[in-house]
């Protein structure tokens, strides 16, 4: 099933209200006029919730929507949490390479995640305004994500997949030249990637991809290609097959001792050459020459993973001058 969250103007109230949907071909059924006034939180908490919504789009007259008559939002508008893992070995040993690094053997032994601002979610087409300490070295990352459908505390790596509720694209937007700084006294990141999540476009359901899904000892894998495009030209290509960590493990490690709720969102990390910083490293240590590219204002980031559908987002500057990298003391 392709869940998703969307907003209908209300005209004689002057306001708007956010619904939850199904999305089939071109059309959304409301799934509020079934299941009453609930978020998509709430609806993956119910006991065979698809079924359920299954049994009453065949029986029920219920209230359809044209895709292309309404507003997105994120699938989960507000999560109760967002971990952003690292996932991809290639991503991880390429950026440290180009940068003269070895590669850690931490890597190798468990996962990490770090948290991110679950306040700064934002849709597909929707436009991202950004400050102007954003614009030094803008980047895009290339990634999907996990929603928590069923919460716990630790939960062994051969329980975890039964609490995912589905999967959606991420591009964790971020500014390198605030991150880099903050990370050099070991902490973070924090400004530099707190303020633009892109999330969805729906919430892929984890029986939707079965048939693209590999088993593993220590979870499943799943073969889907990604892609991003910047202006309409490819810059990033990957798979999600090509995770050194499953989300089974990295779900593992972030329930030890803490509570997983409904709804919460945990990231892939980028897949190997999904953003700027490694493809711009990658070039400089081949080419003496080669010119960085950056995000700037007016350009237009898609990204497309298979089977979960496309998010397509313009880069826009906030009005506001104001500048911390400028009042550094």
């Amino acid at each position: 099933m392709k869940l998703l969250t969307y907003n209908i103007a209300n005209n004689s109230a002057n306001n708007s209200t956010d619904q939850i949907g199904i999305l089939q071909g071109d059309l959304i059924f409301n799934l509020n006029t079934i299941f009453g006034n609930i978020p998509l939180t709430d609806l993956i908490q119910i006991d065979n919730y698809q079924n359920k919504i299954l049994s009453a789009l065949e029986e029920a007259n219920i209230l359809k929507h044209n895709i292309n008559k309404i507003k997105l939002l994120p699938p989960i508008p507000k999560p109760n949490s967002f971990r952003d893992a690292y996932a991809f070995r290639e991503h991880v040993e390429t950026c440290r390479k180009n940068r003269g690094a070895n590669m850690l053997s931490e890597f190798d032994q468990f996962p990490v995640f770090y948290f991110s601002n679950h306040n700064s979610m934002i849709a597909s087409t929707e436009n991202i305004e950004l400050m102007p300490d954003h614009f030094e070295k803008l980047d895009y990352e290339l990634e999907f994500a996990i929603v928590i459908g069923k919460g716990g505390k630790n939960i062994l790596c051969k329980d975890a997949e039964q609490h995912i509720a589905g999967f959606c694209i991420l591009n964790d937007i971020s500014a390198r030249t605030l991150q880099m700084e903050e990370m050099k006294l070991n902490l973070g990141p924090a400004k530099g990637k707190d303020f633009a999540n892109v999330i969805g476009p729906y919430l892929v359901t984890i029986d939707e991809l079965e048939a693209h899904s590999i088993d593993t000892p220590f979870g499943k894998k799943y073969d889907l290609e990604m892609k991003c495009y910047v202006n309409n030209k490819l810059l990033s290509k990957g798979n999600a097959k090509d995770m050194n960590w499953t989300f089974a493990e990295i779900i593992e490690r972030a329930s030890y001792g803490a509570e997983l709720f409904p709804g919460d969102i945990i990231g892939s990390g980028t897949v190997g050459t999904g953003c700027l910083l490694e493809l711009n490293g990658s070039g400089k240590r081949k080419n003496n020459n080669f010119e960085e590219k950056w995000l700037e204002e007016g350009d237009i980031i898609k990204m497309e993973v298979e089977k979960l559908g496309t998010i397509k987002n313009k880069i826009t500057r906030s009005k506001s001058k104001h500048s911390l990298l400028s009042i550094k003391k």
